[in-house]
């Protein structure tokens, strides 16, 4: 068995699972444009520069969670997984089938709190799911959010200790599995991509493209566009 990775924003999907939530829910004028806008620009430009503080944009993300009820949030959810659901790429969709097909254990990987990220998990089909945990007030299924984060940030090095966690969690160890695959756009997830046996850079930003090139990994252009490691793959 494979354990297959896989980041989320700019990977399988072509954009930002969190912003474009957001963005989503001011078109819908639940949250205010002129009060969340300029937040979300600047956070956005602060990870393209690689110099996100997470945590407070972590904060940030989840600080809404705790303003309305659980079940007007999940229906809010359940219509923006519907509203972009054509603007997932059918290769990304591919891929990730194909792994399940071949009895891969799969796994997404995102910074993306786990409220976002599991509708996106649901949409492809993915039990497991990695993200930044966010944290609620009692243990029901319609807990309302407290509006902060539990434990490390599922990014950069966070990624792999939550990783390990999750394996932990379901009775598994890395080193078990005949490889391991992450696929990944982004220079944040370097660490993750160098635990791994077999990294995979998808649409890889230039200081990710530099490094996959030095390194020999693969790159390809789209999730499910022109590589996926087969097990006869020596590397």
């Amino acid at each position: 068995m494979q354990l297959v990775l896989f980041d989320l924003d700019h990977t399988l999907i072509p954009f930002d699972s969190g912003s474009t939530w957001l963005r989503y829910l001011m078109q819908r004028g639940v949250l205010d444009e002129a009060e969340f806008a300029p937040q979300n620009q600047r956070f956005a430009q602060d990870y393209m520069d690689g110099k996100l503080d997470i945590h407070a944009f972590q904060r940030f993300c989840m600080s809404f969670l705790a303003r309305y009820d659980r079940r007007d949030l999940e229906a809010w959810r359940s219509a923006f997984i519907a509203s972009i659901a054509d603007r997932i790429p059918a290769p990304a969709r591919e891929l990730v089938a194909r792994h399940r097909t071949a009895g891969d254990l799969c796994c997404i990987v995102t910074a993306t709190n786990d409220f976002v990220a599991r509708g996106f998990a649901d949409s492809f089909g993915v039990e497991h799911l990695v993200a930044s945990q966010a944290a609620t007030i009692g243990n029901g299924p319609l807990a309302p959010f407290s509006g902060e984060m539990i434990g490390v940030p599922s990014f950069g090095a966070g990624k792999v200790g939550r990783v390990e966690d999750w394996l932990a969690a379901i009775g598994r160890r890395w080193e078990e599995f005949e490889r391991t695959l992450f696929y990944s756009d982004s220079v944040n997830d370097l660490p993750l991509l160098e635990h791994v046996s077999h990294p995979v850079v998808v649409a890889p930003d230039p200081r990710l493209r530099a490094i996959a090139l030095e390194r020999g990994w693969p790159v390809a252009e789209q999730a499910g566009a022109g590589y996926a490691p087969s097990r006869r793959d020596p590397r």
